[in-house]
């Protein structure tokens, strides 16, 4: 019995310290539940088209920077982001859904000619440039084969002066071209002694002056620097000056246009009533007179139905609304609306003619009730050979000269 009770005072005991340890004994705190992690921010599609049309308008500008390259890839980048229905809202500044979405050809057609290894002898042919890639390769590099075929020995290299075209087909097709100041210190890295400057300018307008300007700082790095005349020659004093040069762009550019309309010649399209108006760009330089001297050209060629016209309007007879008048007023029904442009990039696709921009010529024309038909030709004066071939004369001139 003793025994007995003993036992259980020593299980009471055990019972009592296994309970007082337990009780001592802390459970262990549970882990904090972290915080949940913020949604993350959903923009909107008018957002996200914003964003892309920021970075267009930063890179379409005049001037290069050291962050161009950088810029270029981020705008083509985010566009590729943007959905289809996102890529319709990209309005900006100077952006649309045109700037990448637009299809203006093969870009891989085209050659930008931006190769070291020149050697000593360069032909540099600068261009004012267009972002329409079959234009491009046909009307500029059209230009640039036929002067590589003419002078063999010399290596021909690309500039354009309008970087807002150079970084649009930068950013868009991943093709780079070199600006003026890019091919000069290519040429100067590379050796050059002798070099020959082709420009594809029209005439010597605020173009040509910028290049010019740009030359002579190059002066003291290249032993021989040698400007070729543009395509129209020397300005002149007023509206009766002609020259050879002129001439030869008149009767080339009109030869081809009676072609492309169908017509057996120049006479066979009047009787049928038909005039050609051909549509230069049009400048507040002085040089604007040279496209009332191509108007007098045509009029020295007896070409009665061929009239110049300018987008700018500059000079004044040459807005679209009194190249309206005149055709109208010389009795003619139908109208060949043509660029005179060594490219038929923007203004030639827009400018002339688009259909559903109410300032186009096609609409102006159209609108004003006075034609019964109005057709378009898309080409520029740099797929002509005969224009090609008088750029290779302008450029054997200075060769032979220096």
């Amino acid at each position: 019995m003793k025994k007995a009770k003993y036992l259980l005072s020593i299980l009471l005991v055990l019972c009592m310290m296994f309970s007082l340890a337990a009780c001592g004994k802390k459970e262990p705190e549970p882990e904090p539940t972290p915080d949940p992690e913020p949604a993350p921010e959903v923009k909107s599609d008018q957002e996200l088209a914003d964003e892309v049309a920021a970075l267009i308008d930063a890179i379409y500008v005049q001037e290069r920077t050291d962050k161009t390259d950088e810029q270029c890839a981020a705008a083509k980048a985010a566009w590729d982001a943007l959905t289809d229905a996102q890529k319709e809202l990209v309005e900006g500044e100077e952006a649309d859904p045109d700037y990448f979405g637009r299809n203006t050809g093969d870009a891989s057609k085209d050659d930008p000619r931006n190769a070291d290894s020149i050697g000593k002898n360069e032909l540099l042919v600068v261009s004012f440039g267009t972002s329409f890639n079959d234009s491009r390769a046909t009307d500029i590099k059209g230009i640039e084969d036929a002067l590589q075929a003419a002078f063999p020995d010399w290596s021909l290299r690309r500039a354009f002066t309008a970087q807002i075209i150079i970084n649009h087909v930068q950013a868009r097709d991943g093709e780079k071209i070199d600006n003026v100041e890019q091919a000069l210190e290519r040429a100067v890295k590379n050796g050059v002694e002798n070099l020959v400057v082709q420009p594809t300018h029209l005439m010597h307008g605020a173009e040509y002056d910028e290049l010019t300007e740009v030359l002579d700082k190059y002066k003291d790095k290249i032993a021989k620097i040698v400007v070729a005349e543009p395509l129209l020659g020397e300005v002149g004093s007023d509206a009766s000056v002609i020259n050879d040069d002129k001439k030869a762009v008149a009767v080339a550019v009109t030869a081809a246009a009676v072609n492309d309309a169908g017509f057996a010649d120049l006479k066979a399209a009047d009787d049928a009533g038909t005039a050609f108006v051909f549509m230069g760009h049009g400048t507040s330089h002085n040089a604007k007179v040279t496209y009332s001297q191509m108007q007098s050209q045509m009029n020295a060629l007896g070409y009665k139905n061929v009239f110049i016209g300018t987008v700018e309007g500059e000079p004044e007879e040459t807005a679209c609304e009194n190249i309206i008048e005149a055709v109208s007023a010389a009795g003619y029904k139908n109208v060949v609306l043509r660029p005179l442009m060594v490219v038929a990039g923007d203004h030639a696709n827009n400018d002339m003619a688009d259909p559903e921009d109410d300032e186009s010529w096609y609409s102006m024309f159209t609108a004003s009730g006075k034609f019964e038909d109005v057709k378009c030709q898309i080409a520029g004066l740099g797929r002509l050979a005969d224009v090609q071939a008088l750029y290779v004369a302008h450029t054997s001139a200075v060769i032979e000269a220096n």
